[in-house]
């Protein structure tokens, strides 16, 4: 039994050996990254993604953002701005809502609220504020409150700034200005917020980066200076012709 199954493995290795053999010729396998060759590749990322077939393997790479120097050079430029913030009683604004749930200023109060915006020079008006402060803490010694502010410039055809941070009732403070649009967009930098009679008369200096022009001349004018007895113009109260920036909002 074992002699025949000799002889049967016997023919079947010579039945293989015998069968005709078909030459096939294998191109070489490409790299799984294929890029032609270039003398200097268009741009960082080319280079990396040059460099990573060229080794034949996947790596991990990291791309570092290389900014414009002009952008860098404008957005250093810090444009001054200084408005006016009056309310005159008209708006029913502020709101004061306890959430506190005391007899006293606690945390947690919310100030809604929205007052009218003039320019440096009190001859124009350029728009409104609006926005919600967030009572942090009561300051009784002080005579005073701590809020944090969130809230926005709206000025019309010029644009929108918005700004957030403290908000000190009994003292001049600075806050963070986020954002904006129009002539503002790409605005970052800070405001100072000086408080002439609170909460009705504000007078605001910006101090913004980021801008893509200088601010036009109309918006920079000669301020009056800050006191407790400023006033705006009766002809920007009644935003007669000449007297109310371009679509301004109310």
């Amino acid at each position: 039994m074992a002699a025949a199954s000799s002889v049967a493995i016997k023919s079947i290795t010579s039945a293989v050996k015998a069968l005709p053999t078909t030459a096939t010729t294998t191109a070489a396998a490409p790299n799984s990254l294929s890029f032609k060759n270039s003398a200097a590749p268009s741009s960082p990322f080319m280079k990396l993604l040059t460099t990573a077939a060229a080794s034949g393997g996947c790596r991990s790479f990291s791309v570092k953002c290389q900014s414009n120097p002009s952008e860098s050079s404008r957005s250093a430029k810090v444009h001054e701005l200084c408005v006016y913030e009056i309310n005159e009683r008209d708006r029913g604004s502020p709101a004061y809502l306890r959430l506190g749930q005391k007899p006293v200023n606690s945390l947690g109060d919310l100030v809604p609220f929205t007052n009218k915006v003039y320019s440096a020079d009190l001859k124009t008006r350029l728009g409104i504020t609006a926005g919600i402060c967030i009572l942090i803490k009561n300051m009784p010694e002080k005579k005073g409150d701590r809020y944090e502010a969130i809230y926005s410039f709206h000025l019309g055809d010029y644009g929108q700034i918005s700004v957030q941070g403290a908000y000190l009732t009994m003292e001049d403070t600075y806050l963070s200005v986020t954002g904006g649009t129009g002539i503002f967009a790409g605005a970052y930098g800070q405001v100072k917020l000086q408080q002439l009679v609170f909460p009705f008369k504000l007078f605001y200096t910006f101090y913004l980066q980021g801008l893509a022009a200088d601010l036009p001349a109309e918006l920079l004018v000669t301020a009056v200076t800050p006191s407790p007895a400023v006033e705006a113009s009766s002809a920007a109260k009644a935003c007669e012709d000449g007297a109310a920036g371009p679509n301004f909002t109310d």
